[in-house]
C-alpha cells in the first residue's frame, strides 16, 4: 500500500491527509506540536471565517494571479468547502459581506469533527516530531526531532509539506523549513508578513486613541483603493482596509498610505455643508461632517494651516496622506508571502527536483487577504497536492501523465 508522509498539521496538511487516506493511501501526519490545528483556532478566535460566497473567476483574483487560482480552485473553491463542512455535519450561514463562517461561530467543534474523521479513516498522528532532513529514497527517508528530541526516522513513499508559512510562530508555522528546502537547492522567495498592521509614526495625541476604530473609510495606495475599517494602534494602522494594500507598499520604497474618511462624499458636497462658515471651520466641519474623534485626531495633525480653508480641509478629508515606515514583524502578521517558487513546481505541486515530494498552504509563494481566501487557499492546495501524491508509485517515483 502507497504510504504518504503529511508534515504540518494545519488546514492544508490535515486537508492532504484526509484526500490521501479516501484514495486508499496509507497516511501518517507529522506535527510539532502536541495537537494539530493551532493556528485553524487561532483564526477562528473571531468566528472562523471559512469561505466566501463569490464566484470561482472573482475569487480567483485575489490571489494575484487569477488563472492559476481559477485553476487551482478547481479542487477546492467555496462551494466545495462548505460542502465539505457540510459532510462533517457543521452547518454554515453566508453573512451580510459574503463571508462564509460556521453556524455555532466556533472553530473547536469543526476541528474536532475534522480530526475524528481522520482518526476514522485511518489517518495516523505522530505529534511532538518537529522535521528535520529529508533524504532521497525511494522510499523517502524523513528525519525528525521526536518526543523528549530523541531523533526519529521514517519512510514514505510519498512526501506532502505543508509547514505553514512563517506568521503566529507559537502555533508551529515558525518559517524554520525554508533553511531544509534552501540545503536541498529548492528555490524560495523571502517570506514577508501579509495581512498585517503597518508603522506610523504618531503624535501622542493619535496614539493616546489606540484601539478606536476607524469605520466607513477607503485606504488607498498606489492606484489601489480598498473600503471597509482601519484599527489605530499604538504603533500605527492596521485592518481590513489597510491588508489589501501590503504588496503594493511592500514594493513602494516610501510607503504611503491615503484615507478617505467620507468615500460616499465628493469634496464639493463636504464644501457645500459648509457654505458661509467663516470661523472655527475644523470645528463646525467635525459636526457637519460627523467625524469620529480618532479622524479627527489624525486630521488635525495632517491639517496643519488647511484648516482654515474649507476648500483645502475638504480635500484632506477625501485624500489625507499617511507616511508609513515598514510593516509589523512577521511574527504578528496574520499570514505570509513568499515561499516555494511556483516554477519549481509541476502542476500537482511536487517539487520538480524532489520527485514525490509535494508543498501545499502558506509554504508556496502566494498571498491574500484576509475574508475566507487564505483557508480557502489551503484547503485546494492541499487537495492537489494529495491528488498528486497518489499519483506516486509505491517505489516512491511519481507516475508520468
Amino acid at each position: 500500500m502507497l504510504h504518504i508522509a503529511v508534515i504540518g498539521g494545519g488546514p492544508a496538511g490535515l486537508r492532504a491527509a484526509e484526500v490521501a487516506a479516501a484514495g486508499g493511501a496509507r497516511v501518517t501526519l507529522f506535527d510539532a506540536k502536541p495537537s494539530v490545528g493551532r493556528k485553524f483556532l487561532v483564526a477562528g478566535r473571531g468566528g472562523l471565517n471559512l469561505t466566501k460566497d463569490e464566484p470561482r473567476a472573482l475569487f480567483a483574483t485575489r490571489y494575484g494571479d487569477p488563472a492559476r487560482w481559477a485553476e487551482l480552485l478547481a479542487d477546492g473553491d467555496a462551494g466545495a468547502v462548505r460542502a465539505w463542512a457540510a459532510g462533517l455535519g457543521v452547518e454554515t450561514f453566508v453573512a451580510s459581506t459574503k463571508r462564509v463562517y460556521p453556524r455555532e461561530l466556533k472553530a473547536a467543534p469543526l476541528l474536532r469533527r475534522w480530526v475524528a474523521r481522520l482518526r476514522a479513516g485511518g489517518v495516523r498522528f505522530a505529534l511532538r516530531h518537529r522535521w528535520t532532513g529529508l533524504r532521497p529514497g525511494p522510499p523517502w527517508q524523513l528525519d525528525f526531532a521526536g518526543p523528549d528530541a530523541a531523533p526519529v526516522t521514517a519512510e514514505a513513499d510519498a512526501v506532502i509539506l505543508a509547514l505553514g508559512g512563517g506568521s503566529w510562530p507559537e502555533t508551529g508555522s515558525d518559517g524554520a523549513w525554508t533553511t531544509l528546502l534552501e540545503r536541498l537547492g529548492v528555490p524560495l522567495a523571502p517570506l514577508h508578513p501579509a495581512n498585517c498592521g503597518w508603522t506610523c509614526p504618531w503624535p501622542d495625541a493619535v496614539r493616546a486613541l489606540a484601539g478606536q476604530p476607524l469605520k466607513n473609510i477607503a485606504a488607498s495606495a498606489g492606484d489601489q483603493r480598498i473600503e471597509g475599517e482601519l484599527l489605530i494602534t499604538d504603533y500605527g494602522l492596521e485592518g481590513g482596509a489597510l491588508y489589501p494594500l501590503a504588496p503594493t507598499l511592500r514594493a513602494m520604497s516610501a510607503p504611503r498610505l491615503a484615507i478617505d474618511f467620507k468615500p460616499t462624499q465628493t469634496a464639493g458636497q463636504l464644501a457645500k455643508k459648509l457654505t458661509g462658515v467663516t470661523r472655527d471651520i475644523f470645528a463646525t466641519a467635525r459636526q457637519r461632517w460627523r467625524l469620529g474623534e480618532a479622524a479627527s485626531a489624525i486630521l488635525s495633525t495632517a491639517a496643519e494651516e488647511s484648516v482654515a480653508d474649507v476648500g483645502a480641509l475638504a480635500a484632506l478629508v477625501k485624500n489625507c496622506p499617511l507616511a508609513l515606515t515598514g510593516p509589523r514583524p512577521l511574527a504578528e502578521a496574520i499570514s505570509t508571502a513568499g515561499g516555494v517558487r511556483w516554477e519549481a513546481l509541476d502542476a500537482h505541486l511536487m517539487l520538480r527536483q524532489l520527485p514525490g515530494v509535494f508543498v501545499a498552504g502558506e509554504m508556496l509563494d502566494w498571498e491574500a487577504p484576509t475574508g475566507g481566501y487564505l483557508i480557502t487557499g489551503c484547503f485546494a492546495t492541499g487537495t492537489r497536492a494529495a491528488r498528486g501524491a497518489l499519483r506516486t508509485t509505491p517505489a516512491g517515483s511519481a507516475r508520468a501523465e
